[in-house]
């Protein structure tokens, strides 16, 4: 593939703006490969690194950071230490990358790598901590890119960027979910996709609570036993009332809402385990005594990890998970501030708001 030394880039400008630029395609080291990226996807975060909110410091400077985390393409170049993908090869990346030196990533917690945004130490985070897939090229550590098969789409491959967080959600409870009961809280991308994982790993009964009709009518066609709309009832005594008065055994937290992780806590059993999967915007103030007088455990999760996306791209594979749904709107590269404004102000009740990058030449001969 001869590559061009330029390419079309969305960079981040003042507080609230994207603007689409030229800049340098990236330089492969040893251990990198260069992906040509066909779709790329925005999420919550997204809007954060828009705002400018997301960074501590201020951010970098305008003109120069290339968002996108979620980002499925083809493999245009490879470096001189890569022998696990080829030119050519259809991948989907995943956004972290950790030192690999500290503790936590030597026992495989590398989302929580104890050297997070300092690039010397080989730590990275596609599209927070270095450019990331809103761009004609990304480049990613050979470490963050998974395989796809031929029967994954790339809209598909990137909501399974998704999926990873939710595989990770389950992950970090130290059990099976064959057999028992699930809530999940917001029908956003994760609550959706959660909803289905749990019924493909074996939950007996899952009970997806929210406040839109039209996504918590999607959650009941992913398998959900029980949707309740939280505006029209009390969706703690809903979910008790489904587990004849016990409780749920896993609640996760998807909705990011800081009323929300009381509910959480209430509708889990006595020793029940609640994960705190969306990231909230204001304080939580909950009653942690009910968690500790009823030997409730809380575990958080952030992304991906622990080698999830893998597993996300397995079922994938088996037909196992239905994404299409969750695709509403798709725009060209140069349109990428409409993009966000559609998927910020929920137009046409936008869920996964894709990003056309490149256009896939074999799809282009089909038509």
């Amino acid at each position: 593939m001869s590559l061009p030394k330029t390419m079309q880039a969305a960079v981040l400008g003042e507080p609230g703006t994207l603007a689409v630029t030229t800049l340098p395609v990236p330089q492969v080291g040893p251990e990198d490969v260069l992906v040509q990226v066909r779709r790329a996807s925005l999420c919550g975060t997204d809007l954060k690194i828009r705002s400018r909110h997301f960074f501590t410091d201020g951010g970098p400077a305008a003109g120069e950071f290339v968002p996108g985390h979620e980002y499925a393409g083809v493999v245009a170049a490879v470096g001189s230490k890569v022998d696990e993908l080829r030119v050519g090869d259809r991948v989907v990346t995943e956004a972290h990358r950790g030192c690999m030196r500290c503790a936590n990533c030597l026992a495989g917690a590398y989302t929580d790598c104890l050297n997070y945004g300092l690039r010397h130490t080989g730590h990275r985070v596609q599209g927070m901590t270095v450019n990331g897939g809103f761009a004609q090229y990304a480049l990613n550590h050979v470490s963050t890119l998974h395989p796809l098969p031929d029967s994954v789409d790339f809209d598909a491959a990137v909501v399974l960027s998704t999926v990873g967080t939710v595989m990770h959600a389950f992950d970090v409870l130290g059990t099976l979910l064959a057999g028992t009961t699930v809530a999940v809280l917001g029908p956003g991308p994760i609550g959706l996709l959660a909803t289905q994982v749990a019924r493909e790993l074996g939950a007996r009964t899952v009970a997806l609570v929210g406040t839109r009709e039209a996504r918590l009518a999607i959650g009941k066609t992913f398998g959900a036993d029980l949707v309740v709309n939280s505006r029209e009832q009390d969706a703690v005594a809903a979910v008790r009332e489904a587990t004849d008065g016990i409780g749920a055994d896993i609640v996760l937290e998807c909705s990011g809402a800081p009323s929300v992780v009381d509910d959480a806590l209430r509708m889990a059993k006595r020793s029940g385990k609640v994960v705190l999967v969306g990231f909230f915007e204001q304080p939580v103030q909950c009653d942690l005594n009910h968690a500790v007088m009823n030997g409730i455990t809380i575990r958080t999760v952030r992304g991906e990890g622990t080698g999830s996306l893998t597993r996300a791209v397995s079922l994938a594979a088996r037909g196992r998970l239905r994404t299409a749904e969750l695709v509403t709107h798709h725009f060209a590269l140069t349109d990428v501030a409409e993009a966000f404004d559609t998927y910020a102000e929920r137009r046409g009740n936008a869920i996964k708001v894709m990003l056309d990058i490149s256009e896939d030449p074999e799809r282009t001969r089909a038509r």
